[in-house]
């Protein structure tokens, strides 16, 4: 086994690693349990060299293979091990996040903690480990580079252009169902409900939308929702409560919960503080971002 850990440090990166390596395991001690690795949220993408492992995710029993990837992210109600008399060879990277987090959140959502990648993403994942264990992340920046490079190996496989097939009509239909959401930021914007509006089952429209926008449907939709009222909010014309109410939010508090969640600060300090404005940012419509003047 040759394995690197990284400190988390104090820094702000999105995308960090905290360990990477390779080793070979047939010890029945050697069990992780996704609810007792703190609270600190930080995930863990696993590729199987050969023999096998076992996964217990969210009550589905899973047996991982030479060649199936794992990806869970801590705390979750999860468990790994190895069975006695089994061997289990794989190399492993762990990072934390928010950008890594949000990734791996869409991925595990639309493919699920086990899947199949494509030979040359695997030793795209495999070489950014060795470089962090062969030194080449000394620096914060360097490592995050490396993190980021391998995150972004494994978006490409499971959410590339590749994955689903692209279908013009496809393309045509998450248009419009694009459009159908900016206009409605404040009715039932319910994803089951987009898939029937869209004339497919829930996770095919899921698959086909992260595919088209980078985001899962309900992330995307926080994502117009938070946008909206980040500009209503600059305007000053309307009450909190009204905002959220056209951004879709009948709970203020709840809404000032997402937008703290977003912007890192209230809804009321937001717009007292002039830390932001709404400018033009291109084709994804109106966005926050820090003031210049």
């Amino acid at each position: 086994m040759k394995t690197v850990s990284l400190s988390r440090g104090r820094h702000t990166l999105h995308t960090m690693p905290t360990s990477t390596g390779y080793e070979t395991t047939s010890s029945p001690a050697y069990s992780w349990n996704g609810m007792k690795r703190g609270e600190t949220p930080f995930t863990v993408l696993q590729h199987t060299v050969a023999g096998r492992g076992q996964l217990l995710y969210e009550r589905r029993h899973h047996i991982l293979g030479a060649g199936e990837t794992m990806l869970v992210i801590v705390p979750h109600s999860h468990r790994y091990w190895v069975e006695p008399g089994d061997e289990w060879e794989y190399f492993w990277i762990s990072m934390y996040g928010q950008e890594a987090l949000r990734i791996h959140r869409t991925i595990l959502a639309l493919a699920g903690p086990v899947f199949r990648l494509r030979p040359d993403t695997v030793e795209r994942i495999a070489a950014c480990c060795l470089a962090l264990i062969d030194g080449r992340g000394e620096t914060p920046g360097k490592a995050s580079a490396l993190a980021y490079e391998a995150a972004m190996a494994l978006y490409d496989d499971v959410l590339g252009p590749h994955a689903f097939g692209r279908d013009p009509a496809h393309g045509d239909v998450i248009a419009g169902i694009v459009g159908h959401i900016r206009a409605n930021l404040d009715g039932d914007l319910d994803v089951d409900r987009l898939a029937r509006l869209a004339g497919f089952s829930r996770a095919h429209f899921s698959r086909l939308f992260a595919a088209s926008e980078g985001l899962s449907p309900a992330e995307f939709v926080t994502a117009q929702r938070m946008r909206r009222a980040a500009r209503l909010l600059e305007l000053g014309e309307l009450s909190i409560k009204a905002i959220s109410l056209a951004c879709g939010f009948q709970d203020p508090n709840y809404f000032a919960k997402a937008f703290r969640r977003a912007y890192g600060t209230s809804p009321t300090e937001f717009r007292t503080t002039g830390m932001y404005t709404v400018q033009r940012n291109g084709p994804h419509d109106d966005v926050a971002a820090p003031r210049r003047d």
